[in-house]
């Protein structure tokens, strides 16, 4: 692409999680939970405290190296995440962006609302590619989520015959 240009955008994506705010929160301080839902199929680092850096590499489906890389603003537990964060393709920088999340309990689960506010240069990446890329996994959240719930019923229910025995 020739010349140079930049694209805002905002956008705000809600789900809802059959787990309460701590366990969605702990899937996203824990480096190993976070590694299976957010994760590159690359390396993947985390530092979760205010102040502390994620990063994550991989490959484009193009072959072309990624690099998104976040420091955490503002963290309180079970409520609420602020991070920048930096997306590279290929050595260059694609996007900038400020990402909240909130955590809100809700009859038998957790509303999650995420909202970023991202800067798009030089045709690099869409803001719908990333809107569609952030829902993914947040879809994929609820799938490590709920999943870890479902072993622990069955774990309960398991000592439950036990006991009967």
């Amino acid at each position: 692409m020739t010349g140079t240009t930049v694209t805002h955008t905002t956008f705000t994506l809600e789900r809802t999680y059959a787990a309460d705010p701590a366990r969605v929160f702990a899937a996203w301080a824990d480096p190993a939970a976070k590694a299976r839902w957010f994760g590159t199929g690359g390396a993947h680092a985390l530092d979760f405290r205010a102040g502390g850096r994620e990063v994550a590499r991989g490959r484009t489906p193009g072959g072309e190296d990624l690099a998104f890389s976040s420091t955490y603003h503002d963290i309180v537990s079970d409520r609420r995440l602020v991070y920048s964060s930096t997306l590279t393709i290929g050595g260059t920088l694609a996007t900038i962006s400020t990402t909240t999340v909130e955590l809100t309990a809700e009859d038998q689960g957790t509303r999650l609302t995420l909202t970023e506010q991202a800067a798009f240069l030089d045709g690099r990446e869409e803001p719908k590619w990333r809107e569609e890329g952030t829902g993914d996994w947040l879809d994929r959240l609820a799938e490590e989520v709920e999943e870890v719930e479902e072993v622990e019923e069955v774990e309960e229910a398991e000592g439950a015959e036990e006991a009967e025995v």
